[in-house]
């Protein structure tokens, strides 16, 4: 059983920074897929980014540019720089993890991040104009 934690959420104004990081504990292998999707109120949950065993990324267009997903193999954390924060990336955010296997998707993992098994309980981030 894969477990995850979030951390690192809080309130920032626009244009600020924050860092999100996640524990992965259990049984993870190489063909392990890690990334975050983020839930807004009233909207859909958004994948935001993902992160292969082998350091392949892929981002929401959203986010492209300001967020940047990292992972450190040797304690099993999952982190997200975020910056230039906006508002509209108010929300809660999630870190997930499931086996993909040894397929990847043309566009990344991105848009399938919201649905993977593993999640954890989330990380609160609100940004202020």
């Amino acid at each position: 059983q894969v477990q995850l934690e979030e951390s690192g959420g809080g309130p920032v104004q626009a244009g600020e920074s924050l860092r999100l990081s996640c524990v992965v504990s259990g049984y993870i292998t190489s063909t392990y897929c890690m990334g975050w999707f983020r839930q807004a109120p009233g909207k859909e949950r958004e994948g935001v980014a993902t992160i292969t065993s082998d350091g392949r990324t892929s981002y929401a267009d959203s986010v492209k540019g300001r967020f940047t997903i990292s992972r450190e193999n040797a304690d099993n954390t999952l982190y997200l720089q975020m910056n230039k924060l906006k508002p509209e990336d108010t929300g809660i955010y999630y870190c997930a993890a499931d086996d993909v296997g040894e397929s990847l998707p043309a566009q990344g993992w991105v848009a399938y991040v919201a649905t993977f098994t593993n999640r954890g309980r989330g990380t609160q981030v609100t940004v202020s104009s």
